[in-house]
């Protein structure tokens, strides 16, 4: 029998050819995490085989060129006939030079599309130059002196100092004979002064990039000279307990002091990520000099204190898609005050920075004339379909149930989340698996999804939503207006309390994939096209990479499709921002696919609704669609 020899553990094993590596692990207790339960599709679970060959299922979410340097994922791994090395990164980052920090999501992208080293080019640079030193009576200031040592360097013609680096300059000058480091970026042709340190500083700086979701924002620190990620933290946004979704928060934002309130909480979500990030990696906040940020439009209206009333009112004109830079210091940022904050642009109304950082995370960016939809799956569900001729896009209020949230016991896809689960047909009850494998805290989405196709499969829940109140179960509950099913009984979980969902719950997420169903069928039908006609639908959004397409189909979210037409990309929007934060060829990238997308408003489109009430039920009234 083949050898198999865990590293960095050093635990060696024997297996019978053909044996799953990933159950191998399990058997003698090497860690590997594979939240999505063996699917294939988060890729949390990825390792290299250092010697030796395994039987590897790509199925498609690695790209060819980590495939040919010997990474695979291990759940889609078979034991061949010959002995292997395994190595499992317990944290992307521990081989030097090939992955950072909790850069998984990185994984899911196809490598073409993301910045190559010759590629970053920040907005914010630094330079090294040499300031000549004062004489007497030559009637040149320190600010003269530098002004000119800038404009000479940069060959530009208009320079711009902040004042807190006026006073901090005379010093910085004197300290290394005039040699000294400049931050800068130039806008509309003038050089705006960021820092200036003496000495060479070029290789201290550092980056964000964020992304503001509805339900959670994600924070990833940089390392600007390289582009490396050192650290990545996501929490919910602050702004949940003024509203769920965007509509709850533009209703709140009406009064001044309530939308300051606003700015204020995703400002201390962002800002305490940052610092958290910023301490574990012994940096100093002054040195981040980049930021990116990536959202939806009335994020960014909130972000900015902006009024967000009129996105909701027709003409639904928000105050503004692409926003010019600001400084840190306005914005609220704790980084450098005087550095330069590029924020992605937006569409629409309802189509905002997230989505057009999110494409360039896919062949719709690209060259490519095949026809290809995006979906990104969260609080709002945000839709583009097209090619490099043609680019239409929608949205549409999902809700923020994919995410956990307005669910009883709903939690986003982190550690303790019931992310899969089997119903037995016979007894109704569940078994289910654990993000971390741990006792349950919540369900997440990718649960919630795996539950209702395993209650409908099994006959415990009907087209319509509603538990089987015929039938006896241990696990469901008969109310005559909300029954509920019990998806794991106190004694099982962390705090000692069932968790379940009833059937308010189950509708919440009945009406999300239905919006992003029929979302998806009026679109094709714009262009004469159906799912069947499509080259890829990719799937973007912190929750998708979990999900399972076979239970995703079964409760009518996802067409009924062969696997390989699916690719999961993940929180395509924080890779997005990421690119956008290293490198100036794709902030021009990522303004074009913004001039190139057409808007397409369903509140106008009376088919829209017609399709939405037809996927009220599991999967769909039309169940040709589905078989």
């Amino acid at each position: 029998m083949p050898k198999v020899t865990f590293k960095p553990s050093g635990i060696t094993m024997e297996m019978p050819s053909g044996s799953p590596l990933l159950a191998s692990a399990k058997e003698h207790d090497v860690s590997v995490d594979a939240p999505c339960g063996g699917q294939g599709t988060c890729g949390k679970c990825l390792v290299k085989i250092e010697q030796g060959k395994v039987d590897f299922d790509n199925s498609g979410i690695l790209t060819q060129d980590l495939v040919d340097e010997g990474y695979v994922l291990i759940c889609k791994s078979n034991l061949g006939d010959e002995d292997v090395v395994v190595h499992v990164f317990s944290e992307f980052g521990e081989e030097e030079g090939k992955f950072s920090h909790a850069s998984e999501d990185m994984l899911l992208i196809d490598r073409a599309l993301m910045p190559k080293h010759e590629d970053i080019e920040p907005l914010v640079k630094k330079k090294e130059i040499v300031v000549s030193e004062a004489e007497v009576g030559d009637g040149l200031s320190d600010y003269d002196r530098l002004k000119t040592a800038v404009l000479s360097a940069l060959d530009a013609q208009y320079f711009e100092l902040p004042v807190n680096v006026l006073q901090t300059m005379p010093n910085e000058l004197r300290e290394e004979d005039g040699k000294v480091t400049v931050s800068y970026y130039i806008d509309n042709g003038v050089v705006k002064i960021v820092d200036v340190e003496a000495g060479d500083t070029i290789f201290g700086s550092y980056g964000v990039a964020v992304d503001i979701g509805t339900t959670s924002v994600a924070v990833r620190l940089i390392y600007m000279p390289e582009g490396n990620i050192l650290a990545a933290k996501t929490d919910y946004n602050a702004q949940i307990s003024c509203g769920l979704d965007v509509i709850s928060r533009i209703n709140y934002a009406k009064k001044l002091p309530q939308r300051e309130e606003l700015r204020q909480k995703v400002l201390g979500t962002i800002n305490e990520l940052i610092n958290e990030m910023a301490e574990r990696s012994a940096i100093n906040a002054n040195d981040i000099y980049n930021a990116s940020i990536a959202g939806n439009t009335t994020m960014m209206h909130l972000l900015l204190g902006i009024d967000p009333e009129n996105i909701r009112l027709d003409p639904y004109t928000p105050a503004v898609y692409d926003i010019p830079f600001y400084k840190a210091s306005d914005v609220g940022l704790n980084i450098n005050v005087n550095t330069a904050v590029y924020m992605a642009p937006s569409v629409g109304s309802y189509m905002g920075g997230d989505i057009t950082s999110g494409l360039l995370c896919t062949s719709l960016s690209n060259q490519n004339e095949q026809i290809s939809l995006f979906i990104d799956i969260g609080t709002n569900g945000e839709l583009i379909l097209g090619n490099e001729d043609f680019l239409i896009g929608c949205a549409c209020s999902a809700g923020p149930a994919f995410e956990g949230g307005g669910i009883e016991h709903g939690m986003r896809a982190s550690q303790g989340a019931i992310e899969r689960v089997s119903v037995d047909p016979d007894t109704g009850v569940c078994e289910y698996g654990v993000i971390g494998e741990i006792k349950p805290l919540g369900i997440c989405g990718s649960g919630m999804i795996a539950l209702i196709a395993e209650l409908f499969n099994t006959g415990w829940l009907d087209a319509g939503g509603k538990l089987n109140r015929q039938r006896k179960s241990v696990a469901v509950e008969p109310d005559n207006r909300n029954s509920r099913y019990i998806i794991a009984p106190g004694e099982e979980t962390e705090d000692g309390k069932p968790i379940f969902i009833n059937e308010t719950d189950i509708d919440n997420l009945v009406r999300a994939k239905a919006a992003i169903y029929s979302a998806c069928r009026v679109m094709l039908q714009k262009i004469d096209m159906d799912f069947e006609d499509l080259e890829k639908i990719y799937i973007a959004g912190g929750f998708g990479r979990y999900i399972d397409i076979s239970k995703s189909s079964a409760i009518g979210l996802l067409p009924n499709l062969a696997p390989s037409k699916f690719s999961f990309i993940g929180n395509s929007s924080i890779i997005g921002a990421y690119m956008t934060l290293v490198s100036k060829k794709h902030i021009e990238k990522q303004k074009q696919i913004e001039q190139n997308i057409t808007y397409l408003d369903l509140s106008v489109e009376h088919a829209y609704m017609d399709q939405y009430t037809a996927a009220l039920f599991i999967p769909h009234t039309d169940s040709d669609l589905f078989k």
